[in-house]
């Protein structure tokens, strides 16, 4: 038995047919290449540290920025600066939006750190816990996912806007000090609405933040703080994941993470967190490519594709 509306959207469809107009196709969502995303997670890697004045920041934003330029996507700077929390002083912190799809109107957030812990802290060789991170998980692998994203869309454009946000300063806290990790989103979170700001002309979907997504079996649970104040759109995205079959998440509470995600949950902003934080190499100098896998990359990636192209 068919429902009014589906007995209007045979005859829109019979009626479209006799006059020779074509029918609107089901979305086609583009493939998703695993093997180009590990070459850009290696490509950040080689830059070495990325930690805040480092020059592997500096040629990070330039990749960002060729890229989006490449794929005739509009890319922009959010520069501040800020209270150095491990070495005092001044640096400067840039978070980077990169818009893809039609301007304005109801639009999907995608975000990661890009910026490397300046520090190993957590490295087992007390003599190590000085050096830089390399960030292949912890940084890398979500930027990887969201630059290989930014060619797809550049390639075969959304029918809704999509941002890009690459968060600044996210890791450069004091152990202890929740409020010294995030810079970057802290500010974007109360300032994205500002005249100017190439996030204000639309209204977010909500954003889903990536952060070590790379690792070798991969698992994602359901980040408690996602969960607790964004429990629609994080069941929804879960959903998602089991609709395409994707082992990786698990549709079980993990545990709370003080994130890039958390600013815009306490703005109001539906965010969840993508993060798998059983991760034995976190904050030490293992953190090298060695320990993440294309097919973590594709799990994720294939997840985002869905959800930009059939909303």
């Amino acid at each position: 038995m068919c429902s009014r509306n589906g007995i209007r959207g045979a005859a829109l469809a019979l009626a479209l047919a006799l006059s020779g107009m074509a029918i609107p196709a089901a979305a086609e969502v583009p493939d998703f290449d695993a093997d180009r995303a590990f070459g850009l997670l290696r490509a950040q890697c080689e830059m070495g540290t990325r930690k805040p004045g480092s020059p592997g920041l500096e040629e990070l934003r330039q990749l960002i920025e060729s890229t989006a330029e490449e794929h005739g996507l509009a890319c922009v700077r959010l520069c501040f600066t800020a209270t150095d929390p491990l070495g005092g002083g001044e640096i400067q912190v840039c978070n980077m939006v990169v818009s893809a799809g039609p301007s304005g109107g109801e639009r999907l957030w995608l975000g990661a750190h890009y910026d490397t812990r300046p520090v190993c802290d957590r490295d087992p060789d007390p003599a190590r816990r000085s050096e830089p991170l390399v960030g292949a998980n912890d940084g890398a692998s979500g930027v990887a996912v969201l630059l290989h994203l930014m060619e797809i869309l550049g390639r075969t454009p959304p029918s809704a806007g999509v941002d890009f946000i690459f968060f600044d300063g996210e890791d450069s806290g004091t152990t202890g000090a929740p409020g010294t990790y995030c810079l970057g989103s802290q500010h974007l979170a109360r300032t994205w609405q500002d005249m100017g700001s190439p996030l204000a002309a639309g209204e977010p979907r909500g954003l889903i933040l990536l952060d070590m997504v790379g690792e070798k079996d991969l698992r994602i649970p359901m980040e408690r703080y996602s969960l607790a104040w964004a429990a629609a759109w994080t069941r929804q995205v879960f959903d998602r994941a089991g609709q395409l079959g994707l082992h990786a998440f698990v549709p079980v509470p993990g545990q709370p993470v003080i994130d890039d995600h958390e600013p815009f949950l306490r703005a109001g902003i539906p965010a969840v967190d993508l993060i798998d934080f059983d991760f034995p190499q976190w904050h030490t100098t293992a953190d090298t490519p060695e320990v993440c896998a294309p097919e973590s990359l594709d799990q994720v990636g294939r997840l985002l594709l869905s959800l930009i192209y059939e909303p």
